[in-house]
């Protein structure tokens, strides 16, 4: 009779597998206690309205530090922020280390440096195609193509058998600056066994057909800056060095020189150029050469595209920059597209540049940009070369998730997955899900400070901005006289001057008419006196103003 394997193959998806962003995962490999692990990327998402005051999002790595003696390494895909964002906050603590290709690795350090962070990690070099081993898995890093340079797909190999975690990709015949999907090598993982399973981002598996071409994207921007007829002014993804590289090649046709804007372009462009990417595009132009330039022989590449308020086109657009101008007749393109979340700042800069009579062109105008993603054509090709056992939809929200699954199923794969973070899916001896498996969650980086969202303070800070905040304080001696107050603070709350009764009237009287209704014995009290006025002043504002505002009162006993 056959003896179980004692050794099972894991995987845990801790972020990224329900939202976009944040996305960090962890393969477990070995006897149930004691596996060994590695860790797939480290990102942050972008707060949004309802986090107010915070920076960044990551993924809560409690069950990693609960694991940390068996954690063995973390390998990073690419260097988007939602893939290695979280890096320097999160993995200084593991003391392990970071196994990242060059423009990864040289994008790390700029990030630290930039930042000012005083931890660091132990970066280790990976090459596509050059297998690396750690501890039971061998790991092979395969080019793919994706918005940003060296972005890699790992083939994760253990005795139990092979696992593809795709990272970001697409299949672009045409990339700009790098090469292509490598469709060869996907081939031969296929063809030397079957994978036990395909972990795969599922960002465009909503739409049909395949995505265009970058080259597509350089033509249009090529026609769009030779028919100009004044300046033109681009922003797009500081990290997109292939549109950097296409915006700079139609810029030199057109007779136009580039003159870049932002902090993140210039430290990009920086690390592409050393790196051999830029090879053949002429330097770029600080900002202090816009006014050197003739109208008709400019370029202007600036950070913004996500509407970020002070970045570059946004300071152009309030004509608050301090080196560059545009003009009615200028013309704007706005090779990007908004981040979900993003949306409404992006538009608020367009309707400010549309207001001073400059021509602004979006993706909405024409192929100005394209995804970095697959859509559900080239999510099948893959399947194809592939044929995996198992398929695992990851990197994105339930939507995305969903249709992925489907698809998979659609197309015969065996197993679909339908995995969220924090659940735990063993791949081998046999595929079993077991949802909510592990603690996930999130940390909120809020300024200098790491904390969870239960200690960050952002539930009252939205119950601030709704009801605003009455502050009173009081003074009281042992026999309940008031010898001191009543002191007010009043804000976030509407002050009609020219009405009858002013709200900073209204509460002092509500306060002097409570005062005066507790006896004197219980006016000794200051729980009593707190609870009455607060009670009170909430009650009165809110017959006044419609809406409860947050009461703090302070009563002090002499």
């Amino acid at each position: 009779m056959p003896q179980p394997h004692p050794d099972e193959l894991v995987f845990v998806p801790l972020g990224g597998v329900g939202e976009i962003g944040m996305n960090m995962a962890a393969y477990g490999f070995g006897p149930v206690n004691a596996r060994k692990w590695i860790v797939v990327d480290c990102g942050v998402t972008f707060a949004g309205p309802s986090q107010p005051g915070i920076e960044l999002i990551m993924a809560d790595p409690t069950f990693l530090e609960d694991n940390a003696d068996d954690v063995l390494a973390l390998i990073l895909t690419h260097s988007h922020e939602d893939h290695y964002g979280a890096v320097l906050d999160l993995w200084p603590a593991f003391d392990r280390p970071v196994y990242a290709t060059d423009f990864t690795a040289a994008m790390l350090s700029a990030k630290r440096a930039a930042d000012d962070i005083v931890d660091n990690v132990a970066l280790r070099r990976m090459v596509v195609g050059q297998p690396f081993t750690v501890g039971p898995f061998t790991i092979e890093a395969v080019n793919v193509a994706h918005s940003i340079p060296e972005s890699c797909a790992l083939a994760i190999t253990t005795k139990a058998g092979r696992v593809i975690h795709t990272g970001d990709w697409k299949l672009d015949p045409s990339p700009i600056g790098a090469a292509p999907t490598d469709e060869k090598r996907f081939r031969q993982l296929g063809a030397e066994g079957i994978p036990l399973a395909l972990v795969c981002d599922s960002t465009n598996a909503l739409k049909d057909g395949t995505s265009p071409s970058e080259d597509e994207v350089a033509a249009m921007l090529a026609a769009l800056i030779a028919d100009a007829p004044h300046r033109v002014a681009l922003t797009t993804f500081a990290s997109n060095v292939g549109r950097v590289i296409s915006i700079a090649r139609a810029a030199e046709k057109a007779g136009r020189q580039v003159v870049m804007s932002g902090r993140a372009l210039h430290r990009i462009s920086t690390i592409a150029r050393e790196l051999g990417m830029l090879e053949g595009v002429a330097p770029f132009l600080d900002q202090d050469a816009f006014k050197t330039l003739p109208r008709n022989k400019i370029v202007v590449l600036c950070t913004g595209s996500q509407g970020e308020p002070r970045a570059a086109i946004a300071r152009i657009a309030r004509g608050e920059h301090p080196a560059i101008d545009l003009n009615a007749g200028d013309r704007v393109i706005f090779s990007s597209w908004a981040i979900p979340g993003n949306e409404r700042e992006v538009i608020d800069i367009q309707n400010l540049l549309i207001d001073r009579g400059i021509e602004v062109i979006t993706q909405q105008d024409g192929l100005v940009h394209t995804t970095g993603h697959p859509r559900r054509e080239e999510l099948k090709r893959l399947y194809d070369w592939l044929k995996p056992q198992t398929l695992i939809p990851v990197h994105g929200e339930a939507v995305h998730l969903e249709a992925h699954a489907a698809l998979g199923r659609q197309h015969g794969i065996a197993n679909v997955v339908h995995a969220r973070n924090g659940d735990m899916v063993r791949l081998f001896p046999d595929v079993l899900h077991f949802p909510g498996e592990v603690r996930t969650g999130e940390l909120y980086l809020d300024g200098n400070i790491l904390c969870t969202p239960e200690e960050s303070g952002v539930k009252e800070r939205r119950r601030l901005s709704f009801g605003g905040h009455i502050v009173v304080s009081v003074c009281v001696d042992s026999r309940g006289a008031v010898v001191s107050g009543p002191d007010m603070s009043i804000e976030g709350l509407p002050e009609v001057e020219d009405d009858e009764e002013s709200l900073t009237h209204l509460v002092r009287n509500v306060v002097n008419g409570t005062l005066k209704s507790i006896p004197p014995k219980r006016r000794s009290d200051p729980d009593v006196v707190e609870a009455a006025l607060q009670r009170s002043v909430r009650g009165e504002v809110n017959a006044w103003w419609g809406k409860k505002p947050n009461v703090t009162v302070f009563v002090h006993r002499i």
